[in-house]
């Protein structure tokens, strides 16, 4: 099984699914687009220092120890609903609270049928965020640190040549900076992809559309992002449409959200 296998079962998971469907009427994501790093690739290791995520990151062969490939997946958010996410600036819209939230529990179950075919054809696999041993903290109180986890869907996509971040700590990649991954850790070999860049903001214009769209001003070009004013917003959002909750202004109505910006 080779990568442009993988991205084509992808697709047909996705296809299949009738949770892509809001309403039956649109679809949610974008069929994904498939990056590969090696299982050793020493960025790994750099995760694990404090100034990045920090020593309770987990590599890949913590997860496999026979790890030799990690399989990030992309999933961009379709046209209709981050058009839809764009016309109300303080709450999200039904479409995009549908696609982060059932939209999630959806990429759940195809990361998972993706991981079931990849062990059919003779490979051992693991799914790191949907494995018991993965662990996210939204504050300092949890343990190992503030908002953080020791798998970073992000990160991996980082090492793996999606892309590069932006201000609002989003990652940006080819297809833009809407959408969701997922990843998985295996022993199959396959041939990592070459990463387009050098630099962690490479596909960030520092335009600032991102600081003008965030409802809570949770953005700056001084501070970065803070992550509790954030946070403190999906919490409110989620009080208002639980279960769902979601946010994504600053995905939305950027010139990068559905494509990379060079500088």
């Amino acid at each position: 099984m080779n990568r442009q296998q993988i991205e084509k079962i992808a697709a047909e998971l996705l296809a299949q699914n009738p949770g892509n469907r809001m309403n039956h009427s649109f679809c949610a994501y974008d069929a994904p687009h498939i990056a590969v790093a090696s299982a050793d690739d020493p960025l790994f290791d750099e995760l694990g220092s404090s100034d990045v995520i920090g020593d309770h990151f987990r590599k890949p062969d913590f997860w496999l120890p026979e790890a030799r490939s990690v399989i990030s997946l992309f999933f961009p958010i379709t046209d209709v609903v981050k058009k839809s996410n764009s016309t109300d600036a303080s709450v999200p819209s039904d479409e995009w609270l549908y696609a982060r939230y059932e939209g999630q529990n959806m990429i759940n179950t195809i990361t998972a049928a993706l991981a079931d075919e990849i062990r059919r054809s003779g490979s051992n696999v693991v799914i790191p965020g949907l494995d018991k041993r993965f662990q996210s903290a939204g504050s300092a109180d949890r343990g190992f640190g503030t908002f953080t986890s020791n798998w970073s869907e992000r990160h991996i996509a980082f090492i793996a040549g999606h892309g590069t971040f932006g201000l609002s700590k989003g990652l940006i990649t080819e297809y833009g900076i809407a959408g969701r991954f997922s990843s998985l850790v295996t022993d199959l070999a396959l041939a990592p992809n070459r990463r387009n860049y050098t630099e962690l903001y490479e596909y960030c214009s520092d335009c600032g559309a991102c600081i003008d769209n965030c409802p809570v001003h949770a953005i700056s070009f001084e501070r970065g992002k803070d992550h509790s004013l954030c946070s403190d917003y999906l919490d409110r959002m989620l009080e208002q449409f639980n279960p769902r909750y979601a946010c994504g202004k600053c995905q939305c109505g950027v010139p990068c959200e559905s494509k990379k910006m060079n500088n």
